[in-house]
């Protein structure tokens, strides 16, 4: 983090974005559609802005997209927040996970997060003055199988300073969606130890294969220690829309929401409105977007292979990860760097999502693009690296 005479680093994001501009690369690396959402979402924001809600909406959200997303959370998955006080909209995915973890970590705790994880995690934690454990998911060898949860390890991560699992399924980047099991491990070991959990679900609606999503607030004794993050950036193709949403206890939530006045107060007054629309979707929607989805995958997974790529099928999210090593790598960052000028392609480097960041041969592709763009990349990575 930033002190006395030092800057903020910049994220790999940034770097890699910059570099597909120079290069007129395959933007494959940040994780962004380049579709737009459902039409009648669009048409749902123009008409809140037509209609004159362009000014401040309440901290909270507006009452439509707060009784929308509790109505979303009890039609799939059976919970059941107060749209009132047990539901707060915030500027993203990322500013709720910020809120809670300044809202719940105080100087000195520590925060287990599953690793590799989600970039932003650290910063949070680290700004709340807390440190980050990791405890890594265990990768299997040459793609064969998903990265799996050592139960045996997360518990021996818990120490008496451990205030709260931070839980992310579907994983970004692995792709992992951890099962049932791997869930109630997890609800049992923050029943035991009285710790709380945040747990990022942006993914939810993107499984594949027959499989399912289970938030850990369903298990016993997980509604009143767990705050749920959502967005609606990933399931509706409107990331510049910046809505997402933390829900869970209203004790919880109302700390969560204390924070979040001081980041941005509120935000998106029509973009909430088109939300709200879109959270009433049929759920042959939600059955099309994730099928949809694993073609794409499907598509990528395949190219990667025939490339000659080691590639880990994911069971969820729009990313793959796939080893650089059969290319003589040890170093994805080393590999994506060079990427855009070899190839005209771009990839996420795995390794800036470990807390140590050492070399790691594994690279990040994402699959939210057209089906044309994933085969344009793929054919360009074939043609750079034969």
């Amino acid at each position: 983090m930033s002190g006395p005479g030092r800057r903020p680093q910049t994220t790999i994001f940034t770097t890699m974005s910059a570099l597909a501009l120079r290069h007129g690369a395959v933007n494959l690396g940040q994780g962004f559609p380049d579709e737009s959402g459902p039409a009648r979402v669009i048409e749902a924001a123009a008409a809140a802005m037509r209609d004159g809600h362009n000014q401040y909406p309440p901290l909270a959200g507006i009452p439509e997209l707060r009784q929308a997303i509790a109505a979303h959370q009890r039609h799939w998955y059976g919970l059941a927040p107060d749209p009132d006080e047990g539901v707060t909209v915030t500027a993203g995915a990322t500013e709720a996970l910020t809120a809670a973890i300044l809202a719940l970590v105080d100087p000195g705790d520590e925060v287990i997060a599953l690793e590799p994880s989600y970039d932003s995690y650290k910063a949070a934690v680290a700004m709340a003055g807390g440190t980050l454990v990791p405890v890594r998911l265990e990768a299997p060898e040459g793609g064969a199988g998903h990265w799996r949860l050592d139960r045996d390890r997360l518990a021996a991560a818990v120490t008496d300073r451990t205030k709260v699992l931070l839980v992310n399924s579907p994983h970004n980047p692995t792709g992992t969606v951890l099962d049932r099991g791997e869930l109630e491990a997890i609800a049992a070991l923050a029943v035991e130890r009285d710790l709380i959990a945040v747990t990022d679900e942006v993914y939810e609606h993107l499984v594949f294969d027959g499989r399912e999503h289970v938030p850990l607030a369903t298990l016993p004794g997980m509604w009143d220690r767990t705050v749920t993050i959502g967005s609606a950036g990933k399931t509706f193709s409107v990331t510049g829309w910046k809505i997402g949403w933390a829900t869970g206890p209203a004790e919880l939530v109302a700390r969560v929401k204390d924070v979040k006045q001081w980041l941005s107060f509120a935000s998106g007054t029509p973009f909430q409105y088109g939300i709200a629309t879109a959270l009433a979707s049929e759920d042959g929607f939600y059955r099309d977007y994730a099928a949809g989805y694993q073609e794409r995958r499907d598509l990528m997974v395949a190219g990667l292979r025939r490339i000659g790529f080691d590639v880990h099928e994911p069971e969820g999210t729009y990313f793959v990860t796939a080893s650089a090593a059969p290319f003589g790598y040890a170093d994805g960052l080393a590999f994506c760097l060079e990427l855009p000028e070899r190839c005209g392609v771009v990839a996420i480097p795995n390794q800036v999502f470990y807390l140590d960041q050492a070399a790691r041969p594994e690279v990040r592709f994402a699959f939210c693009k057209r089906l044309d763009v994933i085969e344009e990349g793929l054919q360009r990575l074939g043609a750079g690296l034969a």
